[in-house]
């Protein structure tokens, strides 16, 4: 056990006691316990835990709002559960397969079908609703700021203009901002990283509610039009995950309305293939890449392929651009024109401008080295403030503050760059820009300052890769590129709805260009470095590759956005190069936003030094155990317990009064025995013919997602008396190691098949451990080898 970083102990006595660490939910300090005091249930003891120490009522009221949350990253959090992606195959389910005819099964593939279909439908009318109204606020804004700029150019008072354009931001902002602080938090950010922690079986409370995509939609408008230094393309892929899950179940558990229609995929492993397809059409609608949102759901989020899932998923990426092109080309007066591309229209690049000689390819590889090192920068300098805004910044009001703050500075920010830019360029017949400003320039020209910071973030990126040669001079872009960098870092992880894409590419493709500018300066020939749109557009891959790490789809998304078919080359070698360089220093953004929320995500290896340790090691014990008929009181009891809040039991043959293991027989989840103990599902009520019906798939497929508590389930004195047969609806098979299998077998068998509990047994097949998700996801490989995470209640 040399190479492990904190030596565990294994031992499971009551009275072993730890170091003291800070919590992440605002007590002062915390004891890691090595035992939970009841007996029966499983003993994560085994496990290094912490618990709140008992406090006054007194000092309750004192600490219920604290003034710093301590952060510890050491920690991972027990309030995420798994997902059920593993199929409970009982005698119910087996006995509706096999009453399903094969018409049945085709009745069922057309109406997946027909749900992706929906999916991409419903996805592109809200990026369409997102553009419109984005561009009519923004419009109204930018038209505002700039009559009054022009106004007091001319008479003076221009801090006038400048106070205009601070509040404007500033309001947009603070309306998003209460939004999502004080009704739906989980709606703040970009939502990719819960997406992909959702796609990886961890249950995100809320993440794919109705209110969740609503105040996601209104938020993300108010952001962009507000001015920050955000894009919208993260939100319309949360947002395309929400309306998969809800179209595919049929219903809305929040409106309480049950349109009886697509019962059969009410299960979690039918639901996270359409958030998939979901999470596919928000890309597709984002940048017109039906391929890119194809990948980018197969590299970035889903966990579980396979062939038939990927041209449902590509079906609804297309219908999901072309809704929103067609409805964008109505709203525009061009019905029919289908050529907008998706929300971000990038351009095409000429056929002259879409060449590149072989002697740029090490020059394309520097850049995607400067574009690593530039977006571990970012995720750095981002993690160390959302660990402020953690410990600091965690009351709605000031997160409020801190948004409208950000605003402010940004308007201020952008306001006094233009001011004090002499980059005046003239304008020419063919001059794009909506709302250039010619502020102190001579007539017939206009501040080139203004066309990146007075401007949507698409538009500047736009102009970055397709304004003529000598569009912008070096310094303008050189100060753009820093001072948006800070408002980029800055601004991601406000609780705003926002996201990143964007804002990286707009860094990108201005240092690109820079680069671009300084290669044609230093060389003699400046025919060979004519176009400094390509190295923009180099600059623009690089710098959302070393942010994200994204290679393959982020390749086909930049292909198809701007159609440059010719640079596939060369950004898939700049994005493998941004993230090989970016990865030696910090993961990527959405992994570290992922691993500062505690989250137990399991990535798709072990950890490369753990062979050592076995299941019997890295097993929860003892466990809590069901006999095949069992008790009706005991059941209670055991779900009752608030001590503890498991989900999977073991099914044995026979459990005995010295709590020896019993052989495996099955497994059944607390889920399950809700529903049974909903519907009295007695020994004694079926032998005296007192059950109406025999219970169904359907009774547990009307009560997905959200099983009723314990607690609200009555249970009599005399019922409590009756016992309950659970062979019927236990899962038979379940999956189960023996006790020496290493970690990494674990691991793998757990992971590719998306288990929720793995049963440990030993050589006669007798219950000894479960291994579950928080077993295997509190190692990790560490500075010092292989380290184990401290589990809190955060």
């Amino acid at each position: 056990m040399a190479n492990i970083s904190k030596k565990v102990s294994w031992s499971g006595r009551g009275d072993d006691r730890g170091e003291r660490t800070p919590l992440l939910n605002g007590a002062e300090d915390g004891k890691y316990n090595r035992h939970l005091s009841v007996g029966g249930i499983f003993q994560v003891g085994r496990l290094s835990t912490v618990d709140l120490e008992e406090i006054t009522p007194e000092e309750d009221i004192v600490r219920s709002r604290p003034k710093e949350i301590p952060h510890n990253e050491k920690l991972l959090s027990l309030k995420y559960e798994s997902l059920d992606y593993d199929n409970s195959e009982n005698q119910l389910f087996l006995e509706e397969e096999r009453r399903m005819s094969h018409m049945g099964f085709r009745c069922l593939e057309t109406r997946r079908w027909v749900i992706c279909g929906l999916i991409g439908f419903l996805t592109g009318l809200i990026a369409c609703l997102i553009d419109i109204a984005v561009e009519k606020l923004a419009g109204y804004k930018y038209s505002a700021v700039k009559q009054n700029i022009e106004k007091f150019t001319e008479f003076g008072g221009l801090s006038i203009s400048l106070i205009l354009w601070a509040v404007l931001n500033s309001a947009f902002v603070m309306v998003g901002a209460i939004a999502v602080a004080f009704f739906e938090p989980f709606a703040a950010g970009s939502g990719i990283p819960q997406i992909k922690c959702y796609l990886n079986g961890v249950k995100i409370p809320r993440v794919v509610r109705l209110k969740t995509l609503a105040i996601k939609v209104f938020g993300v408008i108010c952001s962009v039009a507000g001015g920050l230094a955000v894009g919208k393309e993260g939100p319309m892929i949360h947002s395309g995950a929400v309306v998969a899950a809800g179209v595919s179940q049929g219903r809305s558990t929040s409106l309480k309305k049950d349109f009886k229609i697509f019962e059969y995929f009410r299960r979690d492993t039918e639901k996270r293939d359409f958030v998939s397809a979901g999470a596919a059409a928000g890309v597709s609608a984002a940048f017109g890449a039906p391929v890119g949102g194809v990948l980018f759901s197969l590299e970035e989020g889903a966990s579980f392929w396979n062939q038939m899932l990927t041209w449902r998923i590509f079906f609804a990426s297309m219908i999901s651009t072309f809704t929103l092109n067609f409805f964008l080309s109505i709203y525009h007066g061009k019905p029919g024109e289908l050529s907008s591309p998706g929300l971000i229209n990038f351009g095409r690049f000429d056929s002259d401008s879409v060449q590149y000689n072989l002697y740029e390819i090490p020059l394309f590889i520097i850049m995607g080295a400067l574009g690593g090192v530039l977006g571990a920068l970012f995720n750095v300098i981002n993690y160390w403030l959302t660990i402020f805004r953690i410990r600091y910044i965690h009351r709605p009001c000031l997160q409020v503050m801190e948004a409208m703050l950000v605003a402010a500075v940004t308007a201020t920010v952008s306001f006094a760059m233009i001011y004090f830019s002499n980059d005046c360029q003239p304008l020419g017949q063919d001059n794009t820009e909506e709302y250039s400003l010619q502020l102190f320039c001579a007539d017939g020209e206009y501040n080139s300052m203004a066309t990146a910071f007075f401007n949507t973030p698409e538009r500047s990126v736009r102009s970055l890769f397709h304004n003529p040669p000598g569009s912008y001079n070096p310094l303008t872009l050189g100060v753009f590129t820093l001072a948006y960098f800070v408002l980029a870092v800055w601004t991601y992880g406000l609780t705003v709805s926002a996201g990143v894409f964007i804002p990286s590419l707009l860094i990108g493709a201005a240092w690109g260009r820079l680069f671009g500018i300084l290669l044609s300066t230093i060389t003699s020939s400046q025919s060979i470095w004519a176009d400094p749109g390509k190295y923009a557009l180099i600059g623009a891959a690089a710098q959302l590759g070393g942010i994200v790490r994204m290679t393959l789809s982020l390749t086909v998304i930049l292909v198809e956005a701007t159609g440059s078919v010719t640079y596939g080359f060369p950004i898939m070698l700049v994005l493998m190069t941004a993230k090989i360089v970016g990865d030696y220093f910090i993961e990527g953004l959405y992994d570290v936003h992922i691993k500062l929320q505690s989250v137990p995500f399991l990535h798709w290896e072990a950890p490369p030094t753990s062979h050592w340790l076995t299941a019997r090691e890295v097993m929860s014990s003892p466990v809590t155990c069901f006999n095949r008929v069992e008790k009706v009181g005991r059941i209670v009891d055991v779900l009752s317990n608030t001590s503890t809040n498991h989900n999977g039991f073991p099914v044995v043959a026979h459990t005995t009064e010295n709590d020896e293991p019993g052989k495996i027989c099955g497994l059944i989840l607390r889920s399950q025995l809700i529903v049974l103990l909903k519907h009295k599902v007695f020994v004694e009520r079926a032998s005296s013919r007192l059950s109406h019906r025999k219970l169904q798939l359907k009774d547990f497929r009307d009560a997905y997602p959200r099983f009723p508590p314990i607690q609200s389930i009555h249970v009599s004195q005399d019922e409590r008396e009756c016992m309950m047969d659970l062979t019927e609806f236990m899962n038979p098979t379940p999956y189960t190691v023996p006790q020496e299998t290493s970690l990494p077998r674990v691991f793998k068998l757990f992971r590719a098949l998306g288990l929720r509990h793995l049963v440990v047994v030993d050589n006669e097949n007798r219950v000894v451990g479960l291994v579950t998700r928080k077993d295997l996801a509190r190692y990790h490989l560490g500075k010092d080898g292989l380290e184990e995470l401290h589990l809190a209640q955060t």
